[in-house]
């Protein structure tokens, strides 16, 4: 039960239906999210780089399995390491923080965040003022758009996986950090309210098991990025790992601190940045570029593991405090470690003209794809639409067009192939096939 509701259950579901098998309610959750489509649909999701460029490279499936492998051991090193406090907050269960990692990525659209910018801005255009983000749209497909059985909407998920999902756990708002990031759109309210039943009434801070979920997501971006981008020679380990030569370095530091100035820097200053960037490169032993000899990738593999092993070493829980604060406290030293790190990803990979350029015809695409079936919808031409949208159309009496939120769902619900097919298609540049 909840401390602050003593009607309310971590395990009630908005059915009221319990398990009805040997599984607990936790796993019914957790297995639920993992044999959904909505999950399978990630391996053709761009992590940072396209899926179909290299086999090197995470998609958003490869990314998520991994969140969930390391937000497990998190969870399985504090429950077993502070029992009592895990249970002054609430509760540390394994499926709920492992579930909710498999999930946080569930709403992410095609083409990364790009995509999502993208359908922020039709919507928002369009008269929806929550927009679009990948975080709330998460939060959608479990509660609406994923398909478990036909007389129910969702996956029909419990409160504490739900809770564990909220990554910011707030609707939109109209300034400030909770415009630019939020949990749950205005339709989601009434799950919102749902899952936050488990917390104080006003507390906009992490569940416990969220905070998890949330820096193995940290974690897992910053070192696997690492692993993907030095093995394709994007981002060069050996010269930044130099201290022969530390021209790579101070052109990276400028880079850095160049584009976040002073605003981005989660609360630390530069030095400390630049000085435990400095510590975590020089256990890194990449003396030279990639050439995938058999020592390097055992060398790389062993670092790797070395990284994540210190990251996941570096969280405690905290007593619960009469502020109702963070549940969870990270090492700053580790925290800076981890955000320097994700800084190479940005700087070597997503700035290179490269992809900036692939991604602007990307922009275009998604912008092209929405505008074209809005359009058609607007005429009621619902045959281009698949059936499972088509009968989503008509609106009850005296409610607004939903056709925008129905189109960005639609979209955000493909895989990049089919994004691509379907603009193909729709503009006429290539037909493709009358049969599939």
């Amino acid at each position: 039960m909840s401390a602050f509701h003593p009607t309310v259950r971590r395990t009630d579901r908005r059915s009221g239906l319990a398990s009805k098998d040997a599984r607990n309610d936790f796993q019914v959750d957790c297995d639920r999210i993992l044999y959904t489509s909505a999950l399978h649909r990630l391996a053709e999701v761009t992590q940072v780089v396209g899926p179909d460029e290299a086999e090197v490279f995470h998609n958003r499936l490869t990314h998520s399995l991994k969140v969930a492998q390391v937000a497990r051991r998190l969870a399985e090193k504090l429950g077993h390491e502070q029992a009592i406090v895990a249970e002054a907050l609430g509760g540390i269960d394994l499926d709920v923080t492992e579930g909710a990692a498999l999930a946080h990525d569930i709403g992410h659209p095609p083409f990364g965040h790009l995509a999502e910018e993208e359908l922020d801005n039709l919507l928002t255009r369009s008269g929806f003022i929550d927009g679009f983000e990948g975080n709330a749209q998460s939060l959608r497909v479990v509660t609406k758009l994923a398909v478990r059985r036909q007389s129910q909407r969702g996956l029909d998920l419990t409160r504490a996986t739900l809770n564990a999902l909220l990554k910011y756990p707030w609707q939109r708002a109209t300034g400030g950090k909770e415009q630019r990031k939020w949990g749950a759109y205005a339709s989601e309210e009434s799950e919102l309210h749902f899952a936050r039943e488990l917390v104080p009434s006003g507390d906009k801070h992490k569940s416990a098991e969220a905070e998890l979920m949330d820096w193995a997501d940290d974690v897992t971006y910053a070192v696997h990025d690492i692993s993907d981008f030095y093995r394709a020679g994007l981002i060069p380990m050996e010269r930044l790992a130099s201290f022969k030569d530390e021209t790579e370095r101070e052109a990276f530091f400028q880079e850095v601190f160049g584009r976040l100035g002073t605003e981005d820097l989660e609360g630390f200053p530069r030095s400390q940045l630049e000085e435990s960037f400095q510590k975590v490169i020089e256990v890194l032993p990449f003396a030279r570029r990639f050439v995938g000899t058999l020592e390097q990738r055992g060398v790389l593999r062993k670092a790797c593991s070395t990284l994540i092993d210190n990251y996941v070493g570096a969280i405690r829980l905290r007593e619960p405090t009469a502020d109702n604060g963070r549940r969870v406290e990270i090492n700053p030293a580790m925290r800076q470690e981890v955000f320097m790190l994700k800084q190479l990803t940005w700087s070597y990979v997503i700035l290179n003209p490269m992809l900036t350029t692939q991604q602007h015809g990307l922009r275009t695409l998604i912008r092209r794809l929405f505008e074209i079936l809005y359009k058609a919808a607007k005429k009621k031409n619902y045959l281009v639409f698949p059936f499972s949208v088509r009968e989503r159309f008509d609106p009850e009496d005296g409610e607004p067009d939903p056709s925008p939120r129905i189109i960005a769902d639609y979209i955000a619900g493909m895989t990049e192939q089919q994004a691509r097919s379907m603009y193909l298609r729709l503009t006429g540049v290539s037909p493709g096939s009358a049969l599939h």
